[in-house]
Order: C-alpha cells, then sequence, then structure tokens
C-alpha cells in the first residue's frame, strides 16, 4: 500500500509539475490583488481537477469505444510522455515555455486561470496520458483506482498551497531554480515514459 502511494505520488508529481506552475502563477498574476490571486488560483485547481476526472472517468471508455486496445495507448503514452520529458530536460523548461507565451499573448485574469494555468500548465497533456494509464481498468482494480484518485487530489492540494505561497516560493528559489527542478523531474519522467513503453510491447506481444 505505501509502495503504490509513494510510486504514484512520485510519478504524478513528476509529470504535473506543481513548482514549474509557479513562476507562470506569478507571471499571470503579476498585476492583482491578494483576493484576485487566491480566486485564480482556487479557480485554476479545481478546473484542473474536473479535467482530471473526465479522464479518469471515461478516458479508457472512450479509447476502447474506439476499439484501442491499452497496450497500444500505453506504448503512445509512454513515448508522448518520452518526448515531454525531453522538453523539460533540453528544450525550453516549463516555467520558461509558458511565461513567454503569456507575454505573447495578452488575457484577462479570469481566462488565465484556464489558460495557461489550469490546462497546460498543471493538467498538461503528458499528465492525462498518465492519469488514464494509471487508472487502467485491466491492470488496476477499484480500491488502486481510489487509491490513485487519492494522491492526485493530495498533489492537486499541494499545487494550491504552492501557488498561496508563490511569492515566498519565487523569492527563494526564482525562475532558474524551478527550471532546474523541471528538468530534474524530466529526466524522472523520461525513465517513466521508457518503462511503460515496454511494458505496453510486453502486453501486446504476450511477452511472458
Amino acid at each position: 500500500m505505501i509502495e503504490i502511494l509513494l510510486t504514484n505520488f512520485v510519478f504524478l508529481w513528476t509529470v504535473i509539475d506543481p513548482i514549474g506552475t509557479v513562476p507562470v502563477f506569478m507571471a499571470v498574476t503579476k498585476s492583482s490583488d491578494t483576493a484576485t490571486k487566491r480566486k485564480i488560483a482556487r479557480k485554476a485547481v479545481l478546473i484542473s481537477a474536473g479535467i482530471f476526472l473526465f479522464f479518469i472517468l471515461l478516458g479508457q471508455g472512450i479509447l476502447e469505444g474506439m476499439s484501442i486496445p491499452l497496450s497500444a495507448f500505453q506504448i503512445a503514452g509512454g513515448i508522448v510522455l518520452f518526448i515531454f520529458a525531453l522538453t523539460m530536460i533540453i528544450g525550453e523548461s516549463k516555467p520558461q515555455e509558458e511565461i513567454h507565451q503569456i507575454t505573447h499573448n495578452k488575457r484577462d485574469e479570469s481566462s488565465s486561470a484556464v489558460f495557461p494555468l489550469a490546462m497546460p500548465s498543471i493538467a498538461s497533456p503528458g499528465s492525462l496520458m498518465a492519469i488514464v494509464l494509471l487508472t487502467d481498468n485491466h491492470r488496476f482494480q477499484l480500491i488502486d483506482q481510489l487509491i490513485t484518485s487519492t494522491v492526485l487530489i493530495v498533489v492537486l492540494f499541494i499545487q494550491w498551497l504552492l501557488l498561496l505561497g508563490s511569492e515566498k516560493i519565487h523569492k527563494l528559489i526564482g525562475i532558474e531554480g524551478a527550471s532546474i527542478i523541471s528538468r530534474i523531474m524530466g529526466l524522472i519522467l523520461a525513465s517513466v515514459a521508457v518503462n511503460s513503453v515496454l511494458m505496453g510491447i510486453k502486453d501486446f506481444f504476450g511477452i511472458a
């Protein structure tokens, strides 16, 4: 039980990258007062939670409705996660990339809670892919899926706390610090992605 909790926590923490969202939040809310910042943080986390819930409940059903075997999705998901990890490691890091988008696309504060905060900063394509893999009905029992969902809620709660304390965190680590952490998370994610591809190949070909 503890091993599952820790594994899922590290996996979800890596793909969601809560610390990497802090500089993005700071850029979005730089001219907002404290009350508005709290409102945006709450809205962004709740919207991302709703997106994750949609994929937990319907993601696999949509795949099966399209006659796509989960092993194929696992391989494809692993490849996408690996590419996502490479962009975190050798490309423009998550905070830098999304702050760049903000500076070139002026948006009001309310819509900024949806984009770029809720999606793609918190609920990124990689994290949505990961949550479907972690709640596979064929590989995990209901209790395991509930554990994964609980861990996801914990990670999102921590994300909310980090957004509320964004100014202190930003002063402590800065954008450069967040970028370094993001690249380390990318390295961990790359190994997880490779393992996902290998497990998908194993299941698809029925290798013992």
